[in-house]
């Protein structure tokens, strides 16, 4: 009996170490839950929201991703606006990209909470450098993004959101 105890604990020991090893592979190399922080992405995001990151992923206009911030200890969570090679201009509170136009309905909230003769975003332009993203947070009178930090390095991504999974009523895929 004692042969057949210690083959058991021997199983268990085995069966918890593949599962911490699969745990840290997965969160090191595939996926990462994170907590957002602050009021930047607002309304897509409340502060405390919990999302889960792909690190796996091929960036594209709007993405939302999180990324290591230039010069501070806490990773960004910010949307993905110009890529490399992109021109960007915004004026009058119209995104153009490359010449064309969008729609940015995910800012439409914030809009709605100044006046009618205020500006959600100030009027730049800017040409992003290869290697490097243009990021800017939804709620963009209280963001920290490209605007202030400059373009982001493409290296500094740590992962694309893929899902919210708190709080309970929001759970899904984030537009």
């Amino acid at each position: 009996m004692k042969k057949e105890t210690t083959a058991e604990i021997f199983s268990w020991i085995k069966s918890l170490a593949i599962a911490c090893i699969l745990v840290f592979v997965i969160r090191q190399f595939l996926f990462s839950p994170v907590i957002v922080s602050g009021q930047s992405m607002e309304p897509t995001f409340e502060s405390e929201n919990r999302v889960v990151i792909s690190k796996i992923h091929k960036l594209d206009h709007f993405d939302l991703i999180v990324f290591h911030a230039p010069g501070e200890k806490e990773d960004y969570i910010k949307r993905v606006i110009g890529l490399p090679g992109d021109t960007v201009v915004m004026e009058d509170d119209r995104l153009f990209i490359n010449g064309k136009e969008y729609e940015e309905n995910y800012v439409q909230a914030n809009k709605d909470r100044i006046f009618k003769d205020q500006k959600l975003t100030e009027d730049f332009e800017v040409t992003v450098p290869q290697g490097q993203l243009f990021v800017l947070g939804d709620n963009r009178r209280h963001s920290t993004d490209s605007r202030a930090i400059g373009c982001i390095d493409e290296e500094s991504v740590v992962g694309k959101v893929g899902f919210r999974f708190f709080p309970f009523n929001s759970i899904g895929v984030p537009k």
